[in-house]
């Protein structure tokens, strides 16, 4: 690395560090009497979101497909402290849940100050094997619900001077290999409400629309696949849920957790053949 490129990065590192340290303060008690939807909040990290915003005494509605699993989830939500917590099961591959869901929100909560979009469709963790069909119907479920629910809260959170939560992926900014399908899900997520935030700001519009970009976590799901694949760390889900909270209460545009992933971002720009070669040697793989 030459001298340039090393205040360069340097540079940017304490840009990073100056911008966590100044950002607004969280205050807890803005989430009381918060009436919020959470996505995919069945298990991992939606369930843990579901749990934080209960003790912090909001007004909850979660959504994922088991209805079973969700009056569980709901159940605890009360007994931690929710000042309501509601459920309703739905399928967002879908054309109807996706608003259904909102409706039902706007309905039982009298309006909404939070939208948090974290739902996934099952995919494989495998080369791509020419399955156009499953990749169309996880464009469904991973984006086009997202677009479709966010425009239809949009004029709820506008009146709420509310927040839109996004949640993507690290793999929604550099693709690695065994998830083409849901890695290009996340790229048209980072794309689409990239592109929003500028025009909501532009229009000078009361919602605030936050983009977590988030590594590799803890779930169940993503541990069954990757188990015995790679070595790359993992993070708490709970851990996760609360930054993704707090960067939606404070309405900052971007999250990136852990904060290494946001180096990570830089490198495949500046050292890409090296970077490369770190991703397809970070897996256990024998063609």
């Amino acid at each position: 690395m030459n001298t340039l490129k090393k205040v360069i990065f340097a540079s940017i590192c304490v840009a990073f560090l100056a911008v966590k340290w100044t950002a607004p303060r969280f205050e807890a008690e803005s989430l009381r009497g918060a009436r919020v939807v959470v996505t995919g909040a069945s298990t991992g990290i939606g369930e843990q979101m579901a749990y934080h915003y209960a003790r912090f005494g909001a007004q909850i509605v979660i959504t994922a497909r088991r209805e079973k699993v969700l009056q569980q989830v709901a159940e605890k939500c009360l007994s931690l402290g929710a000042q309501k917590a509601l459920y309703i099961a739905a399928d967002m591959g879908s054309d109807s849940d996706p608003d259904k869901v909102v409706d039902f929100a706007l309905e039982k909560l009298g309006g909404l100050d939070y939208l948090v979009l974290n739902h996934i469709g099952p995919s494989p963790f495998s080369m791509w094997d020419g399955d156009v069909e499953h990749t169309k119907w996880l464009m469904k479920v991973n984006f086009f619900s997202y677009i479709q629910m966010a425009w239809k809260a949009m004029s709820a959170l506008e009146q709420s001077k509310g927040s839109l939560v996004v949640v993507s992926s690290l793999l929604g900014k550099m693709a690695n290999p065994f998830v083409a399908p849901y890695a290009s899900t996340k790229f048209a997520l980072n794309g689409f409400f990239g592109a929003l935030q500028h025009e909501l700001a532009m229009k000078k519009s009361n919602v605030s629309i936050s983009i977590c970009t988030l590594g590799l976590i803890d779930t169940d799901s993503a541990m069954e696949k990757v188990r015995g694949v790679t070595n790359v760390p993992a993070y708490p889900a709970t851990d996760a849920a609360m930054n993704i909270i707090i960067t939606g209460a404070t309405r900052q545009l971007e999250l990136f957790y852990p904060w290494p992933t946001y180096l990570l971002t830089l490198t495949k720009d500046w050292f890409p053949s090296i970077t490369n070669y770190i991703i397809q040697n970070s897996y256990n793989h024998i063609p």
